[in-house]
């Protein structure tokens, strides 16, 4: 479970004082009644139960598809860096092979909550549950232990979907409508706390758009209901039984529930969860700008009136936002249709957009209303996924970006053990050359690597650039 610790703990107040409240239902009454209903001396008197909440009903139909995941991983050790001055020197070849005789880090194993909402079998937890993970176990409602795949993970919204094989059908439950979640509304957690499996617990929605810290896309309902450590990744109920959340983090300074708890809205769950069991990650739109908050003071100076849209700071050259004509100054109030209160509204905006889509931009230029059609590009971790893709699969351990200016690629990745990392690749090197071909793009190297296996080379030439220097290496290959 995410913790959020404050920086500085206040002081109690020593000292509490408990009072014993006995309850009773208050009636009418007449004194014939009472000695005519007056209990027999020593018996016992059954009071009326006070009228609240029961969730007994709602807390059977959904536990079914609530289910408790464990996993198993290790933890890299951390790589000491070569000093600048020692690279090119007999002692670069000696320190390379102490790394790699170095430990690699040491086993790990977690706990924590999903919910079932396919009967297929996909499951939704947090990525933090998993996103280390090298194997992953759901058990179900009925005991069943299943082995689970990851189909994809969001560390921007710490979410992630698994697939398990039961063999048949799977109880299920469905998303609900988290924009319509009220404060004060009742709401019920259910999961895998301190890792004893099919608990519920309940409590009220506590706030809604908490931003808290933990992403770009913070958006967060607090609740009071108790959520601790292993609930990450369990459903938050609405009345209806329907999933409006998912339970991610605590606030405490003491590790436990203290009444704090934050779940990831449906409305941004769903969305994200959809994209993950399409495309195994998560392609959101990019405008190119930097944001402020538009305080009055900047709004009179701006002539808007009101403190309300998402001021532009910067626009980056050759971005989506310069091609389609937005400027610095440029107050967004609308982004197709959707009114835009504070910068967070927009980031929100903007990333639900397919890459590639066209959409209307409503501003405020020199107090006056201007609406600019601006194509959405893609995140640069979205174009770093979609490059990285391309060398893996040669067997290196090398994950890539695209260089600045069509000039090499850039290694985003290498990966533990791997012939890359054998040979000292460190991400944000810069390969400017394989064999005899400039490289301008990742396939470059995929197709380098290929022409040299076909001439059965032992081994590829690689001119690295890093720090301002350059080198070649030779890359051994593996047969394909």
């Amino acid at each position: 479970m995410l913790q959020i610790t404050p920086r500085r703990a206040s002081a109690f107040a020593a000292g509490a004082l408990t009072l014993a409240l006995s309850t009773t239902a208050l009636t009418r009454w007449t004194p014939a009644e009472a000695q005519s209903s007056a209990p027999a001396p020593g018996t016992a008197v059954a009071l009326p139960r006070p009228v609240g909440p029961d969730f007994a009903d709602l807390a059977a139909r959904v536990a079914p598809a609530v289910v408790r995941i464990s996993i198993t991983g290790h933890t890299d050790a951390t790589p000491v860096q070569l000093p600048p001055e020692l690279r090119g020197t007999p002692f670069e070849r000696f320190f390379q092979q102490r790394q790699r005789m170095a430990p690699q880090g040491r086993r790990i194993a977690g706990q924590g909550s999903g919910f079932i909402i396919d009967s297929a079998g996909y499951v939704v937890t947090n990525n933090h549950v998993v996103g280390r993970a090298d194997a992953v176990k759901v058990e179900l409602a009925d005991g069943r232990e299943l082995p689970a795949k990851v189909v994809g993970t969001d560390p921007k919204t710490d979410l992630a979907l698994l697939k398990i094989d039961a063999g048949g059908s799977l109880p299920t439950v469905a998303f609900g409508d988290s924009d319509q979640l009220r404060v004060g509304e009742w709401v019920l957690a259910m999961g895998n706390p301190f890792g004893l499996g099919g608990s519920a617990t309940a409590g009220i929605v506590s706030a809604r758009g908490r931003q808290i810290g933990a992403g770009p896309y913070d958006d967060f309902i607090q609740t009071d209901a108790s959520i601790n450590p292993g609930n990450s990744g369990g459903p938050l109920f609405n009345a209806a039984g329907e999933v409006v959340g998912v339970n991610a983090a605590i606030f405490s300074p003491s590790g436990g529930n203290i009444g704090i708890g934050f779940a990831v809205p449906s409305a941004l769950a769903q969305h994200v969860v959809e994209q993950l069991k399409e495309h195994g990650k998560v392609e959101r739109g990019w405008l190119g700008v930097s944001m402020q908050q538009l305080d009055p003071a900047l709004a009179g100076a701006l002539g808007t009136g009101e403190a309300r849209g998402a001021l532009i700071g910067a626009v980056e050259p050759d971005g989506p936002a310069a091609k389609g004509g937005l400027q610095p100054g440029d107050v967004v109030t609308q982004f197709n249709g959707r009114a835009i209160v504070q910068p967070r509204d927009l980031a929100e905006a903007v990333a639900e957009v397919h890459p590639g889509s066209v959409a209307t931009v409503t501003v405020l230029r020199n107090g006056k209303r201007v609406e600019e059609r601006v194509t959405i590009g893609q995140t640069a971790d979205t174009r770093e996924a979609r490059a990285s893709e391309e060398a893996p699969q040669q067997g290196l351990g090398l994950a890539l970006a695209p260089g600045r200016g069509g000039q090499g690629v850039v290694v985003a990745g290498v990966q533990p053990d791997s012939i890359a990392a054998a040979q000292g690749l460190q991400p944000g090197d810069v390969i400017l050359r394989a064999g005899d071909q400039a490289l301008r793009a990742p396939r470059d190297l995929a197709e380098a690597v290929q022409s040299a296996r076909r001439d059965n080379r032992p081994a590829i030439a690689l001119q690295i650039e890093r720090d301002g220097g350059r080198a070649f290496i030779a890359l051994p290959l593996k047969a394909s």
